[in-house]
C-alpha cells in the first residue's frame, strides 16, 4: 500500500471516528432529552387529572372522561387512578387493564416509577389528596418525539456519509501534498547512478523531517562516493602492483628462452625471477590478510590477550626479518595491576596490526629506530609508536589508510601500501581508535587507544 493511500485511509479513519463519536453523542443526548420531556408531559397530565378528579368535588369520573375527550391528549393516552384500597376509581378509557398489585405497592413505596409497555412509556406516581393517597398510572405513545428522533437519526447518518466523502477527498489531496516532498526526494535519488555520485539531494528548508531524510541520503552518498573512489583506487593500484612483477617475470623468461646460456646466467635469471615471485607472494599475502579482516565471525575467536607480550613477540618477528632495525618497548607508567594489560581480541590479528605499525615506523625512520610506549589514560589502554622519519604531510594523513596508497615521502621505499590499511581494519574490529600525528621533517606518532570496556573478561 502506497503512503498516500495509507495516509488518506488513516485520515479518513480518524475523522470518521471523531464524527461518529460526536453524532452518536448528539443522538443519545437527544433521545434522553426526548424521554425526559415526554415523562414531564405525562407527569403534568397525571397530576392535573388527579387534582380535578380528587380535589374538585363537582367533578366525577364520567365528567372527567368528557373533559379528557375534549382536550388535547397524547397518542394512545391512558390514565388510571387507584385509591388507598388499591381499587380503581378512574380510567380514561373503557379498556379493561389490570395492573398487578405488586406494581401499585411499589409505586406507593417509591412514589415515582417509569416503565414501558410495548412501544408505550408509562409513569406511576403517588398523589396525596386532601384525605388520602392515590396511585396514578399514565401511559402514552410519544409519536411526535420518536418521529423527530428518527428524523434526526437519518439526518446524522446522511451527514456522516457526506462528511466521510468530503474527508476522503480532502485526505487524498492532503496526503498528496504531504508526500510530494518525498516524491521529489525519490525522483532525485533515482537520477543518481555510479556515473554521478557527486550529485546531492536538495535539502529544502533544512528543518523538517524531509530535510533530515535528504541529509541522511547525502551522508550515505558521501560514503558511497568515498567507497567507489577507494574501490577504483584499489583496483587500479592492485592491477599495477600485480602487473609489474608479472611483466618482469615474463620478460626475463622470454629473454632466457631466446638463446642457450651458461649456468651462471640461468642462475642469475632464476634468482631475479625468485625475487619477483617473493614480491607477488608478499602482495597476495597482504591482500588475503586484508580480505580476512572483513569476515563477520572474527569476534567469535576473541580471547584474553596481554598487550605487552604481543608487542614483544611482534618485535622479535620484525627483528628476525630486519636485523638492522632497533625497537625499544617501554612503559610510560607502571601499571598497578597486571590485569590492566589484558584486552579481549584475536591474538594473531592484533599481532599483525602491531607488526605493521612498528615495521612502518622503522622502515621510514632514517636510523631504522622506533619507540613503543605502553601507557594508561583514564578509560583507555594506550600504545604509542614513535619514529623520527620524514613525517607525513597533513593532507595525506587520512589517505595513507587507503589500500595501495603511497605517500610522497615513501615512493623510494619498498612496499605495497597495504600495512596501514590492514592495521586500521584490524583495530576497528577490536573497537580500538587509531590516531596519527605527524610533523614533516621531525617524525610521526601513531597512537592506539583501546577502550576500557574491552579490558577484563
Amino acid at each position: 500500500m502506497k503512503i498516500r493511500l495509507k495516509l488518506t485511509l488513516q485520515f479518513l479513519l480518524i475523522i470518521s471516528a471523531i464524527n461518529l463519536l460526536a453524532f452518536l453523542s448528539i443522538y443519545l443526548l437527544s433521545a434522553e432529552y426526548r424521554k425526559d420531556e415526554f415523562y414531564e408531559r405525562l407527569n403534568s397530565k397525571s397530576i392535573n387529572t388527579a387534582k380535578l378528579l380528587i380535589d374538585v368535588h363537582e367533578i366525577d369520573g364520567d365528567l372527567m372522561r368528557i373533559i379528557d375527550m375534549n382536550t388535547i391528549s397524547l397518542p394512545e393516552e391512558k390514565i388510571m387512578i387507584y385509591n388507598y384500597n388499591n381499587e380503581e376509581i378512574y380510567s380514561s378509557t373503557d379498556e379493561d387493564k389490570i395492573y398487578p398489585l405488586a406494581l401499585i405497592n411499589k409505586i406507593r413505596l417509591e412514589k415515582d416509577i417509569r416503565f414501558r409497555e410495548g412501544r408505550n412509556e408509562c409513569l406511576g406516581l403517588l398523589y396525596s389528596g386532601e384525605f388520602d393517597r392515590f396511585v396514578v398510572i399514565s401511559t402514552a405513545f410519544d409519536q411526535y418525539g420518536i418521529s423527530k428522533l428518527n428524523n434526526l437519526k437519518w439526518i446524522l447518518i446522511f451527514v456522516f456519509i457526506g462528511c466521510s466523502v468530503i474527508t476522503l477527498i480532502g485526505g487524498w489531496l492532503f496526503a498528496g501534498q504531504a508526500v510530494k516532498p518525498i516524491k521529489r526526494v525519490i525522483g532525485e535519488v533515482e537520477q543518481i547512478t555510479d556515473k554521478n555520485l557527486d550529485k546531492r539531494i536538495n535539502e529544502g528548508n533544512r528543518k523538517d523531517e524531509i530535510a533530515m531524510l535528504s541529509r541522511t541520503f547525502n551522508h550515505m552518498l558521501n560514503r558511497l562516493e568515498q567507497a567507489f573512489f577507494a574501490q577504483e583506487s584499489f583496483v587500479s593500484h592492485a592491477s599495477h602492483e600485480l602487473r609489474t612483477p608479472l611483466t618482469s617475470i615474463r620478460g626475463q623468461v622470454e629473454v632466457a628462452l631466446m638463446s642457450s646460456r651458461n649456468v651462471d646466467e640461468y642462475l642469475f635469471i632464476l634468482q631475479s625471477v625468485l625475487e619477483d615471485v617473493k614480491r607477488l607472494t608478499q602482495l597476495s599475502d597482504g591482500l588475503l590478510a586484508l580480505a580476512q579482516t572483513k569476515t563477520d565471525n572474527i569476534r567469535e575467536t576473541f580471547s584474553l590477550i596481554r598487550i605487552d607480550e604481543i608487542l614483544f613477540q611482534a618485535r622479535e618477528l620484525i627483528l628476525k626479518k630486519w636485523p638492522s632495525y632497533e625497537i625499544n618497548i617501554e612503559f610510560a607508567s607502571v601499571p598497578e595491576d597486571d590485569l590492566i594489560l589484558y584486552v579481549h581480541g584475536d591474538k594473531q590479528l592484533f599481532k599483525s596490526a602491531m607488526m605493521n605499525l612498528i615495521e612502518n615506523a622503522c622502515k621510514y625512520s632514517g636510523d631504522h629506530k622506533s619507540l613503543v610506549e605502553i601507557d594508561f589514560g583514564g578509560d583507555n589502554l594506550i600504545v604509542r609508536i614513535i619514529d623520527k622519519g620524514p613525517g607525513i604531510p597533513g593532507d595525506e594523513i587520512e589517505q595513507i589508510f587507503l589500500p595501495f596508497y603511497r605517500g610522497k615521502n615513501s615512493r623510494n621505499i619498498n612496499g605495497f601500501g597495504l600495512g596501514l590499511s590492514l592495521a586500521r581494519k584490524i583495530l576497528d574490529i577490536h573497537e580500538a581508535r587509531l590516531l596519527v600525528q605527524s610533523i614533516p621533517g621531525k617524525g610521526t606518532t601513531v597512537t592506539v587507544s583501546i577502550p576500557n570496556h574491552r579490558i577484563f573478561n
